[in-house]
This record gives structure tokens, C-alpha cells and sequence, in this order.
């Protein structure tokens, strides 16, 4: 609607991500479109280091912790696409001063009706922020398709498990752990069955993907 703010997105790329877009290309516009890109992998950090770049890591479960703990997000409507009823309760238990609104994400694939259905749900809550909670790729495609259909407003945020982590459905790493860029190796310890093939498999491509782009 004319005179509304334009919507915005944020992608979070981690060790992961940058592996998944590396075998995915059709993934790139969707990385190139956002508004914004956040390092949120302290291995990303370090690797940039050595060709002589600043990469400050901010992982996306702190920022969004650091955004609802301040107080001036009170004042914004804030819509959380992904969480079942109960964690969006808790949610809301630990932050009851917040406008919160979820809007129901069930499993879902791009294009069909429950995709549409949750589209359209992110777009009529018209909300001034949006934490898309609903894991790579899909809540970046997911994003890419709110700014591609132009209805939507206000401030995208892909932050995968951000949630969890504030309301204890998952655990994170203890400080040790995040401070030395080990917070991959707690995850797969907690949850092997579920992660082993992305820390153990995918992800030490990504010092193959260091070592041909210095090449280039």
C-alpha cells in the first residue's frame, strides 16, 4: 500500500548455509536479495580473519534475545512464524509486555497450500517485525517470496531455533563452548542422530570452499 514502509529481510549465513549454497545455486538470489547478512558462525569469523577481513559473529539467537529484552520493542507488533502453541506460550509468559502474534507454520513445502496459507497469514498480520522461525532454506526462500509479493511491511528476521533457545525447548551451548567457536561440537553431542551429518559431513566442505576461493 503506498506510504506504507517497504518490507526488508535479514539472512543469518552460517557454516551451513554457505555449504547448502555452494551445492544449491538457485538459493543465491535468494541470499542476494536481503536487505541484510549477519555472520552467525565464529568458524566464519576466524576464516575471515585469515584473508584479512572483519567478520564480527552475532549469532541470531543474541540478537534476537537482545532485541525482545529491549524495552523498546514493546512499542512493535511482532509476528513469530514457525512455533507450535505451546512454545509461543512460553514465549509470552517470558515476555508479557510484547505484542506478539504467532502465525501457524505446519510442515510445509514451497508452493503449496500451507506455504500460500502461511504467506498470506505473515502478510495480514502487517507486523513492524517478523522472526521467521522455520529453518534454512525455507525461511529464506520464505522471505524472499514476502518481499517478491510486496504486501507484506515492517522487518524480517531468519533466525531458525532463536526461539527454542529462549524458551528452553533446546539448550545452548554453555559460554566456553560459544566463546571458542565450539558451539557446533555441544550441538552434536546433544543431538547426534539429528546433526551428525551436517557437522561431520557438510560442514568441514567448508574449508575446501576457503581454500578454492582463494585461489580465484
Amino acid at each position: 500500500m503506498a506510504g506504507e514502509p517497504a518490507f526488508r529481510y535479514l539472512v543469518t549465513p552460517n557454516v551451513d548455509h554457505l555449504v547448502q549454497l555452494s551445492k544449491r545455486p538457485e538459493l543465491i538470489p535468494v541470499y542476494a536479495a536481503a536487505d541484510w547478512r549477519m555472520c552467525d558462525s565464529r568458524i566464519l569469523e576466524r576464516l575471515a580473519k585469515f584473508r584479512g577481513l572483519e567478520l564480527r559473529c552475532y549469532p541470531g539467537a543474541d540478537l534476537v534475545r537482545d532485541l525482545l529484552d529491549d524495552p523498546r520493542s514493546q512499542t512493535l507488533k511482532i509476528a513469530v512464524v514457525g512455533p507450535d502453541q505451546a512454545n509461543f506460550d512460553a514465549l509470552c509468559q517470558k515476555f508479557p509486555g510484547h505484542d506478539l502474534i504467532r502465525v501457524e507454520a505446519p510442515f510445509m513445502k514451497p508452493g503449496d497450500a500451507a506455504w500460500e496459507a502461511t504467506l498470506a497469514g505473515t502478510e495480514a498480520a502487517q507486523a513492524d517485525l517478523t522472526l521467521l522461525c522455520i529453518s534454512f532454506p525455507k525461511q529464506e526462500i520464505f522471505a524472499h517470496e514476502l518481499k517478491s509479493r510486496g504486501r507484506a511491511r515492517g522487518t524480517a528476521l531468519c533466525v531458525g531455533a532463536s526461539i527454542d533457545f529462549l524458551t528452553g525447548q533446546q539448550t545452548r551451548a554453555p559460554d566456553i563452548f560459544r566463546r571458542t567457536g565450539m558451539e557446533w561440537l555441544y550441538r552434536l553431542i546433544s543431538q547426534p542422530g539429528r546433526l551428525w551429518k551436517r557437522y561431520l559431513v557438510d560442514g568441514p566442505k567448508i574449508f575446501l570452499l576457503f581454500l578454492k576461493d582463494g585461489k580465484q
